[in-house]
């Protein structure tokens, strides 16, 4: 009895991962599966935004946007990486390789599609390498 009302308790003090930190935490599992190393989670470089996995594939800095839905009723979540927030992105990758004096090092952006329907133990990801090219007036470095 004490069992059931402690984990009751807790699960209301300690607040469920949301949908999109599940998605970040399995792309980050299927990736590193695949030989990538983690270089950066959930780094803020300004005050709204953040870079969602920074990886090393290889030699290469890979930029990873994750998207997270529970179905693709609206649209594959991919489709959420618009202009704008390709802009968005090279501008914080551009802070990054800077912050950390990487410059000279290959880079590219990639996204991981995460789709998990409610009640499912695991989520159906799809990785698509090389999803766009820096965008900006003057590319990566804008």
């Amino acid at each position: 009895m004490f069992g059931k009302h402690f984990s009751s308790w807790l699960r209301r003090l300690v607040p469920q991962k949301t949908l999109g930190r599940q998605g970040e935490d399995a792309a980050a599992r299927y990736l590193r599966r695949r030989g990538y190393k983690v270089l950066a989670r959930g780094d803020r470089l300004r005050r709204r935004d953040e870079l969602d996995l920074v990886m090393l594939d290889g030699k290469t800095i890979v930029f990873v946007e994750v998207k997270t839905r529970r179905s693709q009723q609206f649209g594959h979540p991919a489709e959420a990486v618009d202009a704008a927030k390709q802009r968005r992105l090279t501008r914080l990758a551009v802070t990054f390789l800077k912050r950390h004096r990487l410059l000279d090092h290959p880079a590219r952006f990639d996204v991981v599609a995460v789709t998990w329907p409610e009640g499912q133990r695991r989520p159906l990801i799809e990785h698509i390498e090389n999803a766009f090219e820096a965008a900006g007036k003057n590319g990566f470095y804008s």
